[in-house]
């Protein structure tokens, strides 16, 4: 009979079924599934609430009930129950309360007697070929319809796009860094509103001048909103990050979203560049000094890392614009776009703590990996030197140097301001600084909005790279 049922079956009931089971079980895409999909779901309410309390599988579940009610199980529970409830009590020095005692003993019982009812029920009927009667199993037999099937691709398609993202981990596991990006940025946008807020400068009075009069200062708060309550505010706020809708600057009155997204370029290419060059140095430099532990070599490339990770940005900019730019006459001490010369040195700049920070974190976690079982495995085997190094322990080693390097990238993309102002470089690093001291609000919100987005994007990239690289992160997200 059951061999018969599923031989009628559509090829896609079964998966779509189980997937459909699968995300009802899971509270967030619960909501999500029930909300997107409401007239799919209002047909099979019907239809589950038609069937309900009717079929095999109610009765079966029924009888199960009855069974273990009669079997003394439930009093067994109830005693256990009432016996830790006594236990807990007295160590922790609670009066007892016979009422609430008696209460929560038939809750536990009762949550665990229908549990253990859903599991005798579920096997009972797997080897009986007895069908399913619950919501999902509802689902699942219409949608082996091939009418109901496309009338529920059309009338759910946000659902039906939602399952299809859950279906595949890949796809899942972006969705989810993406959804969780939405909320760090909502959540960075209010606290910085509200810092600025709470701020004692007034943009009014340091835009218009020391001259400015009372009616004028009022005149400019009515103007861009700023005499309104602090909700409503942080609302308009909010609602303009989503929608991408930044307004206009205090000062300037520009538009801040075309502004940022002239100035983000900039800063973007300025710390790509110095993240290939420290990549291209530091790498090489982090598994030579590995392989060569205890060396001079290694001594020396540390020695000139921890000067790297010592030396501040903005002191090293200027002995490189006194040296290279007065002194010898080499570069520019300026930025100017579209000359590769004066990019050299903000390059470098940028480029150094990146550059001592992944070859100290790349030799550290190329020597753990060194000492690890397999390694000398492969060594035993007769695998050459430079193939155990490259291809089993640099490989083992990537995951802390892609965090570092995915963390270093993320602050150069937020803290490239100083680099910046050094070079004099109309980024957004310098932007934000420029902004923060008026205050300007719609600009500094965006500005801080962007860099939010860009950091957050870049952790959503290296959270995948980390599947690609290492096979059991790959197995965790296909079984999760």
């Amino acid at each position: 009979m059951e061999a018969a049922q599923k031989n009628r079956r559509s090829p896609w009931q079964v998966p779509i079924g189980r997937l459909y089971r699968k995300m009802l079980g899971i509270p967030g895409y619960r909501f999500w599934m029930l909300l997107l999909g409401a007239p799919v779901n209002l047909i099979v309410l019907a239809v589950w609430l038609a069937r309900r309390g009717s079929g095999g599988y109610a009765a079966l579940r029924a009888s199960v009930l009855e069974e273990l009610r009669q079997s003394g199980w439930e009093k067994g529970l109830k005693e256990d129950f009432a016996r830790q409830l006594a236990e807990k009590q007295r160590f922790f020095k609670q009066s007892a309360n016979a009422k609430e005692t008696e209460r929560e003993v038939n809750r536990r019982a009762e949550e665990r007697l229908q549990a253990r009812a859903d599991q005798i029920t579920a096997e009972r009927a797997r080897t009986g070929g007895v069908a399913r009667s619950d919501y999902a199993a509802a689902f699942e037999s219409l949608i082996g319809n091939p009418f109901f099937a496309v009338l529920a691709a059309i009338l759910g398609l946000p659902m039906a796009a939602l399952m299809l993202l859950y279906s595949n981990a890949y796809s899942k596991y972006i969705f989810e860094r993406l959804l969780m990006t939405l909320f760090v940025v909502v959540g960075v946008s209010a606290l910085v509103f509200t810092i600025l807020h709470l701020s004692p400068m007034n943009p009014a009075a340091n835009i218009l001048g020391e001259t400015a009069t009372a009616e004028q200062i009022d005149t400019f708060n009515r103007i861009y909103g700023l005499d309104r309550p602090y909700l409503a505010q942080l609302w308009d706020n909010i609602r303009g990050v989503l929608t991408l809708d930044l307004g206009k600057s205090f000062a300037g009155n520009e538009d801040v979203a075309s502004t940022i997204m002239r100035k983000f370029p900039v800063t973007l290419t300025l710390a790509s560049v110095s993240l290939a060059l420290a990549l291209l140095v530091a790498l090489p430099i982090g598994i030579l000094s590995a392989a060569r532990r205890g060396s001079w070599l290694d001594y020396s490339f540390m020695f000139i890392a921890l000067i790297g990770l010592s030396v501040p940005n903005f002191w090293q900019g200027l002995v490189f614009i006194l040296g290279f730019s007065i002194k010898l006459g080499w570069l520019p001490a300026t930025y100017t776009p579209g000359n590769l010369l004066s990019f050299i040195m903000p390059v470098v700049v940028l480029g150094t703590g990146l550059t001592a920070a992944v070859a100290r974190m790349t030799r550290s976690s190329t020597l753990e990996v060194m000492n690890e079982d397999y390694i000398l495995t492969a060594k035993a085997k007769g695998l050459g030197r430079s193939t155990v190094l490259m291809k089993h322990t640099v490989r083992n080693a990537l995951i802390p140097i892609v965090t570092v390097v995915g963390l270093q990238f993320g602050g150069m993309l937020g803290g490239a301001a100083i680099t910046e102002k050094v070079f004099n470089i109309s980024g957004l690093g310098s932007y934000i600084v420029d902004k923060q001291f008026v205050p300007d609000i719609p600009a500094v919100m965006g500005g801080v909005v962007y860099t939010a987005i860009a950091i957050s994007l870049v952790n959503v990239i290296i959270d995948v790279m980390y599947a690609f690289i290492d096979p059991r992160i790959r197995t965790k997200m296909k079984q999760y």
